[in-house]
């Protein structure tokens, strides 16, 4: 059998959750709705794949209401992040006119990085957000002073137990078994989930210096992806060997599919995606994960932003806090098996326990969000 995953996250699609704190439902054009209902109508936009929509819409949005009647809160997704660009130039275009963007609340990985880079988003703290109080300080500073560190996951490398008695432990190992066992391995394109781009990137890594790797997830250093050529010829020879001789699925979903029904023995995959995929049955627990080494498959804290001009980003911030707390991290660890952002020891010992070894602080990044969609676009000329 054989499994895979997508990135940080997530992942990807966009829902958007708007708050309009003490006015009524928002209309579809971003208009205020009757205020005689005394609601406050809450809009938060998310990019990343179902599964994220489903946090919102079935786990966090009716925990949060229970505790806010009065919050009225919808969503929003843009599947796959399809339209990232266009989002981060309607939100830029909104700032600059200071215009609300018809959105408070921002969950997109791209999103939120881009935005980040163009000023649009509310500067964040632990004053401002109470519940970033007991978030490492430098999974917050990866934020840039914007993102809402919210919760996190890694690639790991899934594998049919029943096939596989030892899976690989480093990249180099995992190459060779690739090679080796022709038509086992698949992962699926990088613009269409981060575990496919995992594994990308972390091939292109394996041909580059430490500094030139710091380089790229640090900023757009384009002049340094001259030095993926010899990752992309190495992922271009090994296209014999992965699923169907050539084939790559479209998107994390699919590859965890091909695992669980064992058309494939082995593939990388989304720590949440997969844990949550056993729980559900889908996956079935003959199928095992481990990480590898040098380099390790890629991993990160997801984030919100609150665009600077929200009309309600008081009501975003108390969103935000919910999310961050006790009970929201649980609802995210329970339904999406995301890795708590927030000090274990504020969780109940059954969420604490099974988080014990994830550590989102010592997460090894992926590329800088400009540098990520010129690997996808490259990857897409060179490799299939």
């Amino acid at each position: 059998m054989i499994r895979k995953r997508a990135i940080p996250a997530a992942a990807a699609g966009i829902v958007a959750v708007g708050v309009l704190a003490g006015c009524g439902p928002v209309a579809a054009d971003g208009s205020a709705a009757d205020a005689s209902t005394g609601e406050s109508s809450l809009t938060v936009f998310i990019s990343g794949d179902t599964n994220v929509q489903d946090l919102w819409e079935k786990g966090i949005i009716p925990a949060y209401q229970e505790v806010n009647p009065d919050v009225e809160v919808s969503t929003t997704i843009d599947l796959h992040g399809e339209h990232d660009q266009q989002t981060v130039a309607k939100l830029t275009t909104a700032t600059e006119a200071g215009d609300a963007p018809g959105f408070d609340l921002i969950d997109a990985g791209f999103v939120v990085s881009s935005a980040a880079e163009a000023d649009t988003l509310l500067e964040v703290d632990a004053d401002s957000v109470d519940g970033l109080a007991s978030v490492p300080e430098s999974t917050i500073e990866a934020g840039k002073g914007v993102g809402i560190p919210y919760r996190a996951s890694s690639v790991l490398l899934a594998y049919d137990t029943e096939q596989v008695e030892e899976p690989p432990r480093t990249l180099d190992d995992l190459l060779a078994w690739i090679d080796e066992n022709p038509g086992q391995f698949a992962y699926n394109s990088p613009s269409t989930g981060g575990s496919g781009g995992a594994f990308v990137t972390t091939v292109l890594d394996s041909f580059l210096s430490e500094g030139d790797q710091e380089e790229l997830r640090a900023g757009y250093a384009k002049e340094l992806e001259s030095g993926w050529d010899a990752g992309f010829e190495r992922l271009s020879e090994l296209g014999e060997s992965v699923y169907q001789g050539g084939v790559y699925p479209n998107g994390n979903n699919q590859v965890l599919d091909l695992l669980a029904s064992g058309e494939i023995a082995m593939a990388p995959v989304w720590s949440d995606q997969f844990i949550t995929g056993q729980k559900s049955g889908l996956i079935p627990d003959t199928v095992g994960y481990a990480q590898i080494s040098d380099p390790s498959f890629t991993g990160n804290a997801s984030y919100l932003g609150i665009p600077k001009t929200s009309e309600h980003t008081d009501a975003a911030v108390e969103l935000a806090n919910f999310v961050l707390s006790s009970e929201g991290q649980q609802i995210i660890a329970e339904q999406i098996s995301g890795y708590p952002v927030v000090s274990l020891d504020t969780l109940p010992s059954e969420v604490a326990d099974k988080f014990a070894d994830a550590d989102p602080s010592a997460l090894r990044p992926g590329y800088y969000s400009e540098v990520s969609s010129d690997m996808a676009n490259e990857w897409d000329k060179r490799v299939p």
